[in-house]
């Protein structure tokens, strides 16, 4: 055996058995936080990503890992690249690798593992740490709370089990794991990033989420442009995302495709109904007749007009809908949509066939409700299948599918560029204007969803 093999196969790194625990899976345990005055006073929280030896401004908060596991990953596998930098901060909290429902049993494990093996460590170097604790259903219970004393004070989010992005709280979920942690750890203290749900019992420091956030940070304007872009986006360009926001938070417990969809608007609320009924709305100044499947989601719709485009669309055309791609639980209009052209169809569109049910709308405003706000929203209806109709300066357009990509064109179905991306729909011009410049500012008549 080679000095070099010898000294990787016994290597720290490797073994990570400085910390046994109690029991048979010596999960680490993380010592108790020692308390000193004015640490839970006007608490703010700074992301990881956000972290940096440079940082003056920053110092008095805690560093949290409620992020996506990419964003500190390296925490794991190099972790002693960031002791100096941690260590300048009010306390760390252990860092939340991903305990999602879906996970295999045994990568649950092996994140409670990790998160316990490096607040253990850094505890040992100094570092002020305070376990975040993590979950996933009654079957993780004999783990996720190993490697915390009783008495502890520790960290939780509510973040994945809130209501938010048109889906449902996880709150069912998320209480169960949060009673039995009350149970077994009985901590001093709980801060709670997000909203507490008022269901929830103990000493808790709720700590306001906004705040937290970068929009309310600040930093030295002397810094670098090479150093002022880790405070960014961990220092990666996001190409796809107009905003940081969704980059933040939002991972760690609870289902990782996050909760059941509801409708995010009035209109939306057609693709839910009774198992094997037909709903008529007319949502768009048109008519929608909606198929609910046998589990009261829809399955297909009619839609009695010509939008967006008459030379690819009929009047009436079906749209089949399904609930896995490209996002899990939401509704997708798949292509291609089906055409009754006279031609092929002498007789009219076959039956629509189930119990109808009428469903009266109120004329309301739509474009204002329909306005898309970013970018991203815009591109997820369109890979979607939403089909969007907008109006600019009186004029309409319509997005809709094609065998290559995407068609972009006038309602009439001229001056049509066919796209591969929405991206390069974006960069569609309506008089001189790239539709990327005005897509938050146009009228939308219509999307789908």
């Amino acid at each position: 055996m080679t000095e070099e093999n010898y000294n990787f196969r016994t290597s720290q790194t490797l073994l990570r058995n400085q910390f046994p625990g109690p029991g048979k899976l010596q999960i680490p345990v993380i010592p108790k936080f020692q308390e000193q005055p004015g640490d839970f006073d006007d608490l703010l929280l700074i992301g990881f990503d956000k972290t940096h030896l440079e940082d003056q401004n920053h110092l008095d908060r805690m560093v949290h890992f409620f992020l996506y596991d990419y964003r500190f990953e390296r925490v794991w596998k190099h972790p002693d690249n960031d002791i100096e930098k941690l260590s300048r901060y009010r306390a760390v909290l252990s860092p939340d690798f991903s305990m999602y429902l879906e996970m295999a049993p045994v990568m649950q494990l092996y994140n409670v593992f990790r998160n316990r093996w490096c607040g253990a460590y850094w505890a040992s170097k100094g570092i002020r740490v305070i376990p975040s604790v993590n979950w996933g259903d009654e079957s993780t219970f004999d783990f996720c709370f190993e490697g915390i004393e009783k008495g502890s004070i520790v960290a939780v989010s509510t973040y994945m089990a809130s209501a938010h992005d048109h889906r449902q709280d996880q709150k069912e979920w998320f209480m169960a794991g949060y009673n039995e942690m009350l149970r077994r750890i009985e901590p001093e203290k709980i801060i709670c990033y997000n909203t507490p749900f008022p269901e929830m019992q103990g000493n808790i420091i709720p700590v306001d989420y906004e705040r937290s956030s970068w929009k309310y940070m600040s930093y030295d304007r002397n810094l670098s442009t090479d150093k002022l872009d880790a405070f960014k986006m961990g220092g990666a360009p996001h190409r796809e995302c107009d905003i940081i926001d969704p980059y933040l938070i939002g991972k760690g417990g609870g289902s990782a495709y996050g909760g059941e969809w509801r409708p995010p608007k009035p209109e939306d609320e057609r693709l839910l109904g009774q198992p094997g009924e037909i709903k008529t709305t007319y949502p768009y100044g048109y008519r929608i007749d909606t198929k609910i499947g046998p589990d009261g989601r829809a399955v297909a719709e009619r839609h009695y007009t010509e939008r967006p485009n008459g030379k690819t669309h009929s009047n009436p055309h079906d749209h089949r809908i399904n609930w896995n791609s490209p996002r899990y639980g939401c509704p997708n209009f798949v292509e291609p949509h089906i055409n009754y052209w006279p031609a092929d169809y002498p007789g009219g569109a076959p039956e629509f066939k189930s119990n109808r049910r009428s469903i009266p709308m109120n004329s309301i405003d739509f474009a204002e409700r329909n306005r898309f706000k970013t970018i991203s929203e815009f591109k997820e209806c369109v890979i979607r299948g939403g089909e969007p109709v907008f109006s600019w300066n009186g004029a309409q357009y319509g997005v809709c599918f094609h065998e290559d990509g995407y068609c972009i064109a006038d309602i009439h179905g001229d001056n049509e560029k066919i796209c591969k991306s929405p991206d390069e729909v974006l960069e569609y011009t309506i008089e001189s204007h790239r539709l990327r410049d005005i897509i938050t500012q146009v009228a939308v008549i219509s999307r789908n969803i």
